[in-house]
């Protein structure tokens, strides 16, 4: 009887092993990710960031801000983070700390936000900041740390006054495999963060329902007259911003978690001075025409009857300018007997 068993036995298991074989056939194993860059850097590396608004009356002419409030930026809230953080992402939808930064320049959510997702993901985050530029040129500057097991960079400044609009990092890697980037210099752009649905820079208030996700502003999207950044001449913005990164000697000081920014320079610096040649063409922009007006005039004779449109937007930077803003025409005169 146990002679006769074991033959079966071996045949049962063979079936078993050739399905599982099969399967393992049908079923791909899943590629190990080789995209992801990992830091091998031994030390930790220090840097010197400087934000520099470059937000000029020639270069953004289209509605630019001149009081209440003047064109102007927000303080700075960064983050230094691991690859499995993001702070704000383009195509994604805001969080409520982005969104409160974006529409009030409020950052305590934002910031507990960051601390949660550091004890969610187990690595270390550094938050930092650097002070307000009360204009749309001028510098701010701030300094942090980052380790390899966070060596990403994450920024963003609100652009004031706006619906939700803001400037930008998202996840810059400063490590190269075990060296850390000595500079890295940026040009920034306007988002969106899809929270309000405000057209222009003093627009009220006016949530955006349902929310949209985080895009960039570019000089033909959103496609609307009404829209600030809206120059359909243009194939590019000029940049709004920059920011610059340089890797400076580390010191014994210990940066603390929101330090008091100490560092800040609203004069023009050499790279501002530089960018005012540029000088973004504004067309002018006027109204539909009005109806015509009543026809004037000797009764027997021709008469004369009007109408007229108004300017809407007053062309700069030779830009195209305003047409007639009134025509009129041959009629026959009304209510003659």
């Amino acid at each position: 009887m146990m002679a006769i068993l074991l033959p079966v036995c071996r045949l049962a298991l063979l079936a078993l092993i050739s399905g599982v074989c099969f399967m393992a056939r049908l079923v791909a194993p899943m590629p190990l990710p080789t995209d992801t860059p990992t830091c091998t850097a031994a030390q930790s590396a220090q840097y010197s960031l400087t934000f520099t608004g470059k937000w000029t009356q020639a270069a953004f002419p289209k509605q630019y801000p001149i009081f209440r409030p003047p064109a102007q930026w927000s303080p700075l809230i960064g983050v230094s983070h691991s690859v499995d953080y993001h702070m704000w992402r383009r195509g994604d939808f805001a969080s409520n700390g982005v969104r409160e930064f974006t529409e009030k320049a409020e950052a305590w959510t934002l910031m507990k936000e960051v601390d949660t997702a550091g004890e969610r993901i187990q690595s270390a985050l550094g938050i930092f900041s650097a002070p307000a530029v009360r204009g749309g040129t001028g510098q701010a500057s701030a300094e942090f740390e980052v380790f390899a097991r966070n060596s990403y960079l994450s920024l963003m400044v609100r652009i004031v006054p706006s619906p939700d609009w803001f400037v930008g990092v998202d996840s810059l890697d400063l490590c190269e495999g075990d060296q850390w980037r000595e500079n890295v210099s940026m040009e920034l752009y306007p988002y969106d963060a899809g929270t309000d649905s405000g057209f222009t820079f003093s627009s009220p208030n006016y949530e955006t329902v349902p929310q949209d996700k985080v895009t960039q502003i570019t000089s033909s999207f959103p496609s609307h007259p009404a829209n600030s950044f809206f120059y359909p001449r243009l194939k590019h913005l000029p940049p709004i911003a920059k920011v610059t990164l340089t890797k400076v000697k580390k010191t014994n000081q210990i940066i603390s978690l929101l330090v008091e920014p100490t560092q800040s320079n609203q004069l023009p610096t050499d790279n501002e001075i530089e960018e005012k040649h540029i000088r973004t063409p504004l067309d002018c922009e006027v109204s539909p025409w009005s109806p015509w007006g009543l026809c004037k005039g000797k009764c027997g004779d021709s008469g004369v009857k009007h109408r007229t449109r108004y300017v809407l937007l007053h062309s700069a930077n030779h830009g195209t300018a305003c047409p007639l803003l009134e025509e009129e025409k041959k009629c026959t005169p009304d209510n003659c007997l």
